[in-house]
């Protein structure tokens, strides 16, 4: 296997919601930067032709991100497509002459995982797998025992250095910043710990339900949609030792340690909701048990952490869209101060919509008395320019680059963290939409500090 980059990008799945949404918009991106100039294969069975497929890309492009005439002349000069049923041997043959002299294609999956193995085999009767990488989307599996037959099903055809596990949070710049911002500031690290640190909750909320998707959240929830993956990945990122060196792997050698020590979920860790409305969406069960809303409790066998509860929630339908951190550091006071109780510091990352860190401090009241009052330090950070997500992995991919994304134990370890508690183990509780969730999560556990109900705009 060769570091060269990858001479062909084919992607499945061509004409779906996420081609529509995510990556059509990224590949532009990547072309007008100068990143990408390979052919570029759709393969899916709409029954479409060349021209259909393009007049799809260009209005993913006029309603995802906006339509850029001079990138886009040179997109649609790349772009290719191969209508066919993945069952079918002769789907796979045209993939391969359309491959022509391509020695190190990139293989984008963006279909279902129960058609992996299909897509797989097929690409490796056809000859289409020497030297080639391929990118999964998630959920990689549905619990542990499925996510290791996955592996054991592209282990046949791919080593792992060539597997690509992408998880689109790990490649959000305000994501890599959790890591730069702890280990750059020494004042960061250096009480970033059980000894100063209280608690530490996310939040992940989405004002909107499914969005017509019913039928696949059907099979997913929110567990499975977020909590094992998008979320464990941010614990990872705040909670993990230093890498020990800048190479990717050191990276991913980092993350994977620490998710190691994350303990294993119990029931009592977990409320599951469910938003009023929800069973009445197309493709939805009557009497659904998937949950919508989850608020997790997680806690770190290690000695920088134990004790300390990362507790996440994540939801749909909730008063508003957007992703944030608190972290809450241990309240003292001095004996020269003169107040009954103290104004805990605590540190404040917003991930979404909008990108921030905030120092939560306090000052002295005007007046005789020694009394504080609590203020924010925000910073907004958010420069013009700012590389998606998915351009900067699809990039990573066609290099050869997988420090951002998961790897093969990393998975089954996330997966081994949220099993036992999967399957309607506990209760699920009606919430109504534009709460924070149901009631009862406020007396299962709450984060020392209080849960913060973060607003939609600062």
């Amino acid at each position: 296997m060769t570091s060269t980059s990858s001479d062909a990008l084919i992607f499945f799945g061509a004409t779906g919601d996420l081609a529509y949404k995510k990556i059509f918009p990224a590949l532009q991106a990547m072309v007008r930067r100068g990143h990408l100039n390979v052919p570029i294969i759709g393969v899916a069975y709409s029954k479409w032709d060349l021209e259909q497929f393009k007049a799809r890309a260009k209005d993913s492009l006029e309603k995802h991100g906006g339509l850029d005439p001079e990138a886009w002349e040179k997109l649609d000069g790349l772009l290719h497509y191969i209508d066919g049923d993945y069952d079918n041997p002769e789907t796979f043959s045209k993939l391969r002459n359309s491959l022509g002299n391509a020695q190190q294609p990139l293989y984008y999956m963006a279909i279902p995982p129960s058609l992996f193995a299909v897509v797989a085999e097929g690409l490796a009767e056809a000859g289409c797998t020497k030297n080639a990488r391929v990118v999964i989307e998630k959920p990689f599996g549905r619990d542990l025992a499925s996510a290791q037959e996955l592996n054991r099903v592209l282990h046949r055809f791919f080593p792992e250095e060539s597997i690509f596990r992408i998880d689109h949070y790990l490649g959000k710049e305000p994501v890599q910043n959790l890591i730069y911002f702890r280990f750059a500031n020494p004042f960061v690290e250096m009480g970033w710990s059980n000894q100063y640190l209280e608690s530490v909750q996310i939040t992940m909320a989405e004002s909107f339900g499914v969005l017509g998707r019913g039928k696949l959240y059907e099979e997913l929830g929110a567990i499975r949609d977020v909590v094992q993956n998008h979320m464990l990945h941010v614990v990872a990122c705040l909670a993990m030792d230093w890498p020990e060196g800048h190479e990717g792997e050191c990276m991913r050698e980092a993350r994977g340690k620490l998710l190691k020590e994350v303990r294993v979920l119990e029931p009592s860790q977990v409320v599951r909701g469910q938003f009023r409305g929800y069973r009445h969406e197309p493709g939805v069960a009557p009497d659904s048990q998937v949950e919508t809303f989850a608020a997790v409790q997680f806690f770190i066998d290690n000695e920088r952490w134990a004790g300390v509860p990362f507790c996440v929630r994540v939801g749909k339908c909730l008063p508003c869209t957007v992703t944030e951190i608190i972290v809450r550091v241990k309240p003292s006071l001095h004996p020269m101060l003169e107040e009954s109780s103290p104004l805990a510091n605590y540190y404040r990352f917003r991930l979404s919509p909008d990108v921030l860190i905030a120092l939560g401090a306090r000052i002295k009241k005007p007046g005789e008395k020694m009394e504080g009052e609590r203020i924010e330090l925000i910073a907004h950070h958010q420069p013009p320019g700012e590389m998606d997500p998915y351009e900067r992995l699809l990039g990573d991919a066609s290099r050869g680059d997988a420090s951002l994304f998961a790897r093969q134990d990393s998975v089954e370890v996330s997966w081994q963290i949220v099993d036992a508690i999967l399957d309607n183990v506990t209760p699920l509780v009606e919430y109504e939409p534009n709460t924070w969730g149901p009631p009862a999560m406020t007396q299962a556990f709450v984060p020392k500090g209080g849960w913060h109900n973060p607003q939609p705009h600062e």
